[in-house]
């Protein structure tokens, strides 16, 4: 289930000026919400493509590697490994 939540945000200065650019009549945005959630689903994705890419560029060098270069692990030691 999806859920709601209102956040306050405060800019001054050229960020504000920046925001209200791209808002508006001449801007790319009709409302501030709008350009928010655009730019923090810009920001996911990104986030997610940089996860991605990470975890692609090790299985790229894991499988590139002599087998006998390979060292046997439990479920554990994957998980502990990752979490540091």
């Amino acid at each position: 289930m999806s859920r709601t939540t209102t956040m306050t945000v405060r800019l001054g200065g050229a960020l504000s000026d920046f925001v209200s650019a791209n808002v508006g009549d001449d801007g790319s945005y009709e409302n501030v919400s709008e350009y928010i959630r655009d730019l923090i689903r810009r920001d996911k994705e990104r986030a997610e493509q940089e996860a991605f890419s990470r975890l692609k560029a090790e299985l790229t060098h894991a499988f590139s590697a002599p087998e006998d270069s390979y060292q046997s692990l439990t479920a554990a030691e994957v998980i502990a490994r990752n979490r540091a």
